[in-house]
């Protein structure tokens, strides 16, 4: 800025020649330059004003708006508002091969409480005891009269429950909207879907966890939004599941047995069509895991997929077939029956002590099943091709089935595995298994002879697995098979228009201390039906059965698991779109008349 002088010597010269006071032009330039300086001020103190002004209204803007968010946003637990991530609560459905719904959400509420807000702290305790049995009224009392300024009271709720609690009418008392999963047919598949838990939470909303089951295998799926909510399809029927477990269930209680299991499968493709283990229990209402005792006794335990056994003699079909596949025998070669068939100090013997004769066809073997002879067909085969063929099978380590429980189900195996322990494992003891590895085995054996993995998703296109015996050696494992059923140990097992064939497996408990009970058995059928054109096959399995309609108890398979898979065969075929071929009998005394 260009000062101006307050005596320029111009003006001063110009106004002494004129006569004027030269001090008179000091003092006007001395004016100029503080009303300058005036303006100068003014002008700065108003951009200033201006700029307060602004920034007051931005904060009170700011202030208001963020008063309001508050007024109509629900409270929060302090350790969810500290938490950066989002919850995600949206899980997809899971349905049934047809599309029926298995799992969904629910749209519920949450209770919970400021007790600062509460009015009537006693009257409002008193009230939610009443509504919620499982709450304590003077521990309700006691949190509302700490200093806790938030408070559960329930997770969840139901309409009904909302209602009551609402017309308590103390403004203490808040709902929140909460989504829940919902298991629409309650108990029915419930050891398949599993479960699910709340993770964190809010009481806005909750994070939804499997903790079982495929809720827990399929959990990351079941939560990606990247699927858009697509449902996840099982392969299960869930009208055919509804009618094995009631036969189940009432077949376990008829026989008095501890427990139950079955597995429907599809022969061809591992499809689980339906598997089931009783007691169950209602997902919508998980138990609590037992903390003391044998886990087995919990109705969570999965005795289909986490039970292993030792299943008996439906495993001596194994040792036949592998013999054929070797080339050791076909289905007319005698087998050596006699007895004793000792190995060092022990001795193999027959059930209930049965002598065959001296010799019996290895269809005879598997007709009358015979100890004796499957396991002098064990010591042809050998202990290294024995074990490798059952490996081939999958009953050497866990189901690959897209369950969580599926590792636990590890089969039991003979830690020096000798000629003694060859023969024992032709019959089915002293290896124990899941009765799914059994279906798994019987379907890779007796579909034409490839193998298949058991899967609980629906297939759309049929995998050809490795071949594990030859086409025609399948065929005749499945004519063996039938003639159990027709002339064997299985006769209650025929169901007029499936041509059933199967193979029935009884086997003494053993003791957790050694040995085994006398008077405890697990029994197992383990069929395939048709047998001239194999479509499904069924695994039933029996702890502890006993059939009490004779003047003695009976404890075998052929008493016990055989009719109820007879029963669910009955059932659930006509299901299956399976017609039972009948055959025209034979009209006597009747004359046609006319063709007309």
């Amino acid at each position: 800025m260009t000062r101006v002088p307050l005596r320029p010597l111009a003006r001063i010269i110009g106004a002494r020649a004129a006569g004027e006071n030269p001090d008179l032009i000091e003092r006007e330039n001395i004016r100029q330059r503080h009303e300058v300086m005036r303006d100068k001020a003014r002008q700065m103190a108003e951009g200033r004003l201006l700029v307060l002004g602004a920034l007051f209204i931005c904060g009170f803007v700011l202030i208001g708006a963020r008063m309001s968010l508050l007024a109509v946003s629900e409270p929060q637990e302090p350790r969810t508002i500290a938490s950066s991530t989002t919850i995600t609560a949206q899980r997809a459905d899971i349905v049934d091969r047809n599309g029926r719904v298995l799992a969904t959400n629910f749209d519920t509420h949450s209770l919970y409480v400021h007790p600062q807000d509460l009015i009537d702290r006693e009257g409002t305790a008193k009230q939610l005891a009443a509504i919620f049995p499982d709450l304590d009224e003077a521990e309700l009392l006691k949190d509302f009269s700490g200093k806790r300024k938030f408070l559960w009271i329930k997770r969840r709720i139901s309409p009904e429950q909302q209602q009551a609690v609402h017309d308590i009418g103390d403004p203490g008392v808040l709902f929140g909207p909460r989504e829940m999963r919902l298991y629409p047919n309650g108990p029915l598949a419930a050891h398949i879907l599993g479960g699910v838990q709340f993770g964190r939470e809010d009481v806005a909303t909750a994070e939804i966890l499997g903790v079982a089951g495929v809720e827990k295998f399929f959990d990351d799926y079941l939560r990606d939004p990247a699927h858009g909510g697509a449902p996840l399809e099982l392969s299960i029927d869930l009208s055919v599941q509804a009618a094995v477990e009631r036969v189940l269930y009432g077949g376990m209680r008829l026989l008095n047995a501890k427990g139950a299991a079955a597995v429907l499968m599809d022969a061809h493709t591992g499809e689980v069509v339906s598997l089931a283990s009783v007691p169950d229990f209602d997902p919508n209402n998980r138990p609590r895991p037992l903390t003391e005792g044998d886990q087995a006794d919990s109705p969570l335990f999965n005795r289909a997929v986490q039970g292993v056994y030792e299943l008996g003699s439906a495993f001596k079909i194994f040792t036949v077939a592998q013999g054929m596949e070797l080339g050791l025998l076909n289905p007319e070669t005698p087998i050596n029956t006699s007895r004793p068939l000792k190995w060092g100090k022990f001795e193999i013997g027959e059930f209930q002590n049965k002598n065959y004769g001296p010799t019996l066809t290895a269809s005879k073997v598997i007709e009358k099943s015979s100890n004796v002879g499957t396991a002098r067909i064990a010591l042809d085969i050998g202990i290294k091709r024995q074990k490798e063929f059952l490996g081939a099978l999958g009953f050497l380590e866990p189901t690959s089935i897209e369950m969580v429980e599926a590792p636990t189900g590890k089969p039991l195996l003979p830690p020096n595995w000798s000629e003694l322990s060859a023969m024992t494992i032709s019959y089915g003891h002293g290896i124990s298994t899941s009765p799914l590895h059994l279906a798994a085995g019987y379907a890779s054996l007796l579909n034409g002879g490839t193998r298949v993995n058991p899967t609980l998703l629906k297939q759309k296109t049929r995998i050809q697995g490795e071949r594990i015996v030859r086409p025609e050696v399948s065929a005749a494992a499945r004519t063996m098979l039938r003639k159990v059923v027709t002339q064997g140990t299985a006769s209650f097992g025929d169901v007029q228009g499936y041509a059933v064939g199967g193979k029935t497996g009884t086997a003494d408990k053993p003791r957790p201390q050694g040995g085994y009970y006398k008077d405890r058995t697990i029994t197992t059928f383990a069929t395939v039906f048709p047998t001239h054109d194999p479509k499904y096959v069924l695994v039933v399995t029996l702890d502890e059965p006993i059939e009490t309609s004779g003047t003695k108890p009976r404890r075998t398979a052929g008493w016990t698991a055989v009719p109820v898979a007879a029963e669910l065969i009955q059932r659930v075929a006509p299901l299956l779109g399976l017609r039972p071929e009948v055959e025209p009998g034979v009209l006597e005394s009747v004359t046609l008349a006319s063709s007309n």
